[in-house]
């Protein structure tokens, strides 16, 4: 019953229902709509606000005393979005642009699924480090190298893109010029400097989280036939692959040196699938990606099945892994 609670919980947040609602409307054709220049202005405060929060969490750590762990998550950061754009792309036939836009949520992190796995490991009395937080904050990076993916892969098949051409290309992008920027800025500004503009970057960023992903449930539902049309691979894919990045993140904390309950966190890590930060930036720069095949995997396949299945199956792993 703890993992229906933990689901419920999850999925009746606000900011879940308002995709919900979105894509409610979005199947019964509402004329509820939000025009194009406010969906642009969202995206820009939504990837701001994400990049300067991330810097913060970063500069807060101590490089020298988890040094080794931030390494391991940015081999990852590299290493899970790859691995994922590789097999969408052999195995499942995607096209190079959503392909790089699912990698991009497998790649990052859901932040509703840290923190259940935060409250999961207090409650099973084996607490996380508290620096985990600059580890999710880190992995944001593999939304830019997922794009960076794409836009590299697409300029092959129109006839070559040279290295400098990509990079000014992915620069150009106000996804990563936003989050890379903010991630500077937060990470450079002092206490006093951000409490100044703390009340709008984080005490707003959930009310216009709510309006981007009302948007977002109504796209997904005009575009529900790309899901559809890979419904079987997708299903397999947002279940399995979760499965195996978790399994990998609890074995490899363990290895680092970290707690029962932290392995097991980054492991929930690992395995998480975002569906607040990449679908802002993918939006933004990869608008040939299908939404209703990306958010509908990490909204509605990975999620669920991390939240009810996953947990408690990376933790059993994990005190298997430390004989507890």
């Amino acid at each position: 019953m703890a993992g229906f609670d933990l689901l419920a919980n999850n999925l009746l947040q606000p900011i879940v229902l308002a995709f919900v609602l979105g894509a409610i409307a979005g199947f019964l054709r509402s004329e509820l709509e939000l025009p194009e220049p406010v969906l642009k202005l969202l995206s820009i405060i939504l990837l701001f606000s994400i990049g300067i929060t991330g810097g913060r969490e970063i500069a807060k750590v101590p490089a020298g005393e988890v040094a080794g762990l931030l390494a391991l998550a940015l081999a990852l950061t590299f290493a899970i979005p790859l691995i994922c754009f590789q097999i969408l792309r052999r195995l499942g036939g995607f096209d190079a642009a959503n392909a790089g836009a699912v990698a991009a949520h497998y790649g990052s992190v859901s932040s509703a699924t840290f923190f259940a796995s935060i409250a999961f490991a207090r409650a099973m009395a084996t607490p996380a480090e508290g620096f985990l937080t600059a580890v999710v904050a880190m992995m944001e990076f593999a939304v830019i190298f997922s794009i960076a993916l794409a836009r590299w892969s697409m300029g092959r098949e129109r006839g070559g893109m040279q290295l400098s051409a990509l990079l000014l290309d992915v620069l150009r992008g106000r996804g990563i010029l936003l989050l890379s920027g903010g991630m500077v800025i937060g990470a450079v500004a002092t206490d006093q400097q951000y409490a100044q503009i703390q009340p709008f970057w984080e005490g707003m960023f959930r009310g216009f989280l709510m309006l981007f992903l009302l948007e977002m449930g109504m796209t997904a539902a005009r575009q529900i036939r790309g899901f559809a049309e890979v419904g079987r691979f997708m299903l397999a894919f947002g279940t399995i692959m979760p499965v195996c990045f978790g399994l990998l993140g609890v074995t490899l904390g363990q290895m680092a040196g970290l707690s029962l309950g932290g392995a097991f966190v980054f492991g929930a890590i690992c395995a998480s699938a975002s569906f607040i930060d990449a679908p802002a930036a993918c939006r933004a720069a990869l608008p040939e990606a299908n939404p209703g095949i990306y958010l509908t995997a990490s909204l509605g396949v990975t999620l669920p099945f991390n939240l009810l299945i996953g947990l408690p199956l990376y933790y059993g792993y994990a005190r298997w892994l430390y004989g507890a």
